[in-house]
């Protein structure tokens, strides 16, 4: 039955159906502010942050990039928002990404604290190298293992068609990460 409805959700909004965005924006709104606040966002910017989530979910739906919803549509959208409202930490803070980044993967284990002065040569090599990635795997990288997000979070967030692509995705980056290290 939910299946059902947020497949219709999906064909609304993709036929153009202002009056379906309306309701899935006015319905989570408040939620989406309340939420906002964990991470000690402004109301202002919170809303800010939720038009904007709004609209790269209405995109996404108008695109084709959502064939389907494997949550609820205020999971999807929170997401999208989440990710929105860390890129606005990011560069309000002048912080790439946080101060720690793991990555461990077929028993090879990094963990770098990128902005700690005292780095031992092997977390030196990893934080050089891994600034020499792609925006997108970067992205990947950091919402996989610094930030926790599982890989249906993270193809939901960055709009990957399905998880299965995402992890290849992943698993590239992670490769090229390693090669560059190794050479």
């Amino acid at each position: 039955m939910r299946e059902e409805l947020t497949d219709k959700i999906l064909e609304s909004l993709k036929r153009g159906d202002n009056a379906t965005l309306e309701k899935i924006y006015i319905d989570n709104r408040v939620a989406f502010i309340n939420f906002s606040k964990k991470f000690g966002l402004p109301e202002v910017d919170a809303l800010d942050v939720y038009q904007d989530a709004i609209i790269a979910f209405h995109e996404n739906a108008i695109n084709g990039k959502i064939n389907s919803f494997n949550s609820s549509v205020s999971t999807y959208l929170f997401a999208i928002g989440k990710f929105m409202i860390f890129q606005l930490l990011r560069v309000d803070s002048g912080i790439e990404f946080d101060s720690n980044m793991m990555i461990e993967e077929k028993n090879i284990e990094f963990d770098v604290n990128l902005y700690d002065e005292k780095l031992t040569n092997k977390q030196k090599v990893i934080a050089k190298h891994f600034k020499m990635l792609g925006e997108r795997c970067k992205e990947v990288l950091s919402l996989f293992y610094y930030q926790g997000y599982t890989l249906g979070e993270i193809a939901v967030i960055l709009g990957y068609s399905t998880k299965n692509v995402l992890k290849s995705s992943k698993s590239r980056c992670l490769k090229q990460l390693k090669e560059m290290i190794n050479n």
